[in-house]
């Protein structure tokens, strides 16, 4: 193997306290990743919805970027009750997200989203009134279920790519799952990312999304990248994009320093 590409070590973050922690849900115990910058009081709270590949490398990294803007955030394992890792039983990348699909559903991950504001909430170095959301592709499916009428402290919600609608082969009920249905029902303010080349989520989907938010009386804001395929902001990922990804990270600080921070 070439010496450029060898493993490295994980950077040393000296300015953020970062790491694994367990919180409870009922009787529960989940697992999140979570980071703040070292010292920091009454800061702003982010819980993020990863997708559903998990709290992979990348995951940590954008709750450690989070960090370093000023933010306590903690990064949910969606498959906390079952190792940490999506089901591994699966012949092809369909059957991948479908069984992933089926150990995550919204009415387990959904709650295990508030629970996880409800402890950065309770922490003394965390202002709990001041706590955001931010979900990508079927973590933003769920963030959308979780904002949609189910939160109770939440303040703003950034979505990357998420998907509105769930198939029924998706879901534990056999039932297909539109969120579309309870946009009205949105509780805060909401900005939205989307590649116009996404092949996993339809552009179409993410605008039938965009129409229903809007006959709520919350902010919406949508962007679309051009050329952009889902993970987008992935920096590794073969999709990623890079100026799609940097104009997107830009606009979603920018949103968090607006309802978080002033």
């Amino acid at each position: 193997m070439p010496e450029h590409i060898l493993p490295i070590p994980p950077r040393w973050e000296k300015d953020l306290e970062y790491g694994w922690v367990t919180f409870k849900r009922g009787n529960d115990e989940l697992r999140g990743y979570f980071a703040k910058p070292k010292g920091g009081t009454n800061l702003p709270g982010i819980v993020m919805a990863p997708e559903n590949l998990g709290i992979i490398e990348h995951r940590q990294d954008v709750t450690r970027r989070l960090a370093k803007a000023g933010y306590a955030c903690i990064t949910v394992d969606p498959y906390s009750r079952i190792g940490g890792q999506s089901p591994r039983d699966f012949k092809d990348a369909t059957e991948r997200r479908i069984k992933a699909s089926l150990a995550t559903p919204d009415e387990q991950f959904v709650p295990d989203l508030q629970a996880a504001a409800d402890w950065l909430a309770a922490r003394d170095d965390v202002d709990g009134n001041r706590i955001g959301a931010i979900g990508y592709c079927s973590g933003g499916g769920s963030t959308y279920g979780w904002v949609l009428g189910e939160s109770h402290n939440i303040k703003c919600t950034v979505i990357f790519y998420g998907a509105p609608k769930s198939r029924g082969n998706s879901r534990p009920d056999g039932k297909d799952l539109d969120r579309t249905k309870n946009g009205a029902k949105l509780q805060m303010p909401i900005l939205i990312h989307h590649g116009d080349a996404d092949k996993s989520v339809a552009l179409g989907d993410a605008q039938e999304m965009v129409a229903a938010l809007k006959t709520s009386p919350q902010p919406v804001e949508f962007h679309i990248y051009p050329g952009a395929d889902h993970a987008y902001h992935d920096d590794t990922h073969p999709q990623y994009h890079e100026s799609a990804s940097n104009e997107s990270w830009a606009r979603t600080l920018a949103f968090f320093d607006k309802y978080l921070k002033k």
